[in-house]
């Protein structure tokens, strides 16, 4: 295996089943416990930070009339939904869990604390982060780099719908090339937009590489954490 601590960044529409009009699907939900254990198995450690996308998204609601402060914390408050379901799933299957939240909501989860955190980690318990970074105007994206340079993460995992960075949007231009690899360097100069400027800048600096990987394709979140070809790398 290539990496050992691995920080997953879930978005929120990674739960939803739109032809079935659900929010979180019990079946999604359940593959990715799947996927889960296989990676428990070979000995991963795993800490998630899931968006809230699918319930609530503050950008959205600043055009309904919500201002911008309120809505972000509506969809923090979405994470923690999704955070709460992804740990009964994981649970119902055997894998040991916490969740942590940016925002003290004591009778639901444990605050987040950086070294609890990486002991949970340490005992082989699936450490899902909600509520973001705690703070308005930031994306999970920043809160996916922010906790995995505080728990010392040997790679950032974000799991999207596609295979990887491509030069132009993949669904909207046939002709885009998707990146085996590419340079932090790299990836700013052609403004591909890897993650957000914070998030990109925080993994930037901590030295922690970005594998961007289609989370749908059975077996390559695996194939990520072996270290084989899968996805797009970002490093130095």
């Amino acid at each position: 295996m290539k990496y050992k601590r691995i920080l997953l960044k879930l978005s929120g529409e990674a739960f939803q089943n739109k032809e079935k009009g659900l929010s979180i699907d019990p079946d999604v939900l359940a593959s990715i416990g799947q996927q889960f254990k296989e990676l428990i198995s070979e000995g991963a450690e795993i800490a998630v930070v899931v968006g809230g996308g699918n319930i609530f998204r503050g950008l959205a609601g600043e055009k309904g009339g919500t201002d911008r402060t309120t809505g972000d914390f509506m969809g923090m408050l979405a994470t923690v939904i999704n955070a709460l379901a992804l740990q009964s799933s994981l649970e119902n299957i055997g894998i040991p869990t916490r969740v942590m939240t940016a925002i003290r909501m004591p009778a639901i989860a444990e605050p987040f604390i950086r070294r609890r955190a990486m002991r949970h980690l340490e005992k082989g318990r699936v450490v899902i982060f909600g509520a973001g970074t705690g703070n308005p105007y930031f994306t999970t994206d920043s809160a996916a780099a922010l906790r995995a340079s505080e728990i010392d993460a040997d790679v950032l995992m974000k799991a999207t719908k596609v295979d990887g960075v491509y030069t132009a949007d993949p669904m909207e231009d046939k002709t885009a090339k998707r990146y085996d690899k590419l340079s932090f360097g790299e990836a700013l100069s052609k403004q591909l937009k890897v993650m957000d400027a914070a998030a990109f800048s925080l993994c930037m600096e901590n030295d922690i590489p970005i594998v961007v990987f289609d989370f749908f394709k059975e077996g390559e979140i695996l194939r990520v954490f072996r270290g084989e070809e899968a996805g797009t790398l970002v490093d130095h």
